[in-house]
């Protein structure tokens, strides 16, 4: 095995009933186990994070509650020149109206998730997940900054049997995440942008990130993912760094096939704060099992202070090459993965 850590295979709550992490809830599942039912306010994060790519474009939705303000969004980038970009966020004070499940976002059983008007009007935007079978849909609609209408539309399979990875990661009694995190799951649909219609079909692939904690003022995080076809296999990467430190817990793991490998140490990241575009190198795990080089072509680059929460994120998107090794031995070629790479420094 490539962890140490303990895996859990039965539901479990995340919380005491004073709020306090229940030590038999810290460990990682090969599919979402864990009943937050979070309890206190004004550290408490929520929010669900869908990424879904292709060779020629991706498009992004975050929906997410702070306390005491959420910050929704949808970021599409067409890559070359020419090609679109554009980012719509929303901020709502105090979080009205915003309410998002214990559970995945999306997941059988689960309610929709729905934020924003029908019918968005200028900076506005709308949001909604839903349960479609075992399948994710993602539907979203905003106007781009130079007057284009926005409508997407996409559907997020998870084949049977696909495993995901998800962790619990805990600071002090007090502190503590618990995030999922899905890669290689397929998927299909289309963005339209005014007459322009965006295809997503064979070669799309969506990745969530779920989180649901009570976090420190302060945090930085690295944070990797890819997923698509190299090497007769389809990969997915779940890399993470710095967050995580002194927890004894990772998000670190390899989707191969769709079956899990889970990664228990910490991995080596080295990067260019100052130029994120330069190449990074990840290695690492219990015995070498991420050998990678990330090629950026991209950095989606956000700096923002408005009082209660301060952010400088570098999110760059580009090409993993190297080897990955599965937890049976298995050496796969990783041949220019399409994904991103991160290092986000936080005050909230």
């Amino acid at each position: 095995m490539a962890t140490h850590e303990r895996e859990i295979t039965t539901p479990m709550d995340l919380c005491l009933d004073d709020g306090r992490i229940d030590p038999e809830a810290v460990g990682w599942s090969r599919t979402p186990l864990h009943r937050t039912r979070l309890r206190g306010w004004g550290r408490t994060k929520r929010w669900e994070y869908w990424c879904v790519t292709t060779p020629t474009h991706l498009v992004a939705f975050t929906v997410s509650d702070l306390d005491y303000l959420a910050l929704h969004s949808v970021y599409l980038l067409q890559f070359g020149s020419g090609g679109h970009e554009f980012e719509r966020t929303r901020i709502v004070p105090g979080g009205l109206g915003v309410h998002l499940p214990d559970a995945v976002a999306g997941a059988p059983g689960c309610p929709p998730v729905a934020v924003g008007p029908e019918r968005p009007v200028r900076g506005q935007l709308r949001v909604e997940i839903r349960n479609e079978g075992t399948a994710t849909r993602l539907l979203a609609r905003c106007i781009t900054p130079d007057g284009r209408p926005v409508e997407a539309d996409l559907r997020v399979a998870l084949p049977e049997g696909h495993e995901t990875l998800s962790v619990v990661v805990p600071w002090s009694e007090r502190r503590f995440q618990y995030t999922s995190k899905h890669t290689a799951r397929p998927a299909t649909g289309s963005v339209r942008i005014g007459d322009d219609v965006l295809a997503f079909g064979d070669d799309a692939w969506g990745t969530l990130d779920h989180g649901r904690g009570r976090w420190p003022r302060s945090v930085a995080w690295n944070w990797g993912a890819a997923s698509g076809r190299t090497d007769g296999h389809t990969v997915g990467l779940q890399l993470g760094g710095r967050w995580t430190d002194g927890t004894g817990a990772t998000e670190n793991a390899l989707c191969v096939d769709g079956r899990i490998t889970k990664i228990g140490r910490e991995l080596r990241w080295l990067w260019s704060p100052t130029d994120p575009l330069d190449p990074w190198t990840i290695r690492g795990g219990e015995c070498g099992e991420v050998d990678l080089v990330f090629t950026p072509f991209h950095n989606r680059s956000t700096r923002t202070d408005v009082g209660l929460i301060g952010n400088r994120t570098d999110q760059c998107f580009g090409h993993y090459t190297g080897t990955v090794r599965t937890d049976d031995g298995q050496s796969i070629a990783v041949d220019g993965l399409l994904g991103w790479a991160e290092d986000v420094r936080m005050l909230w």
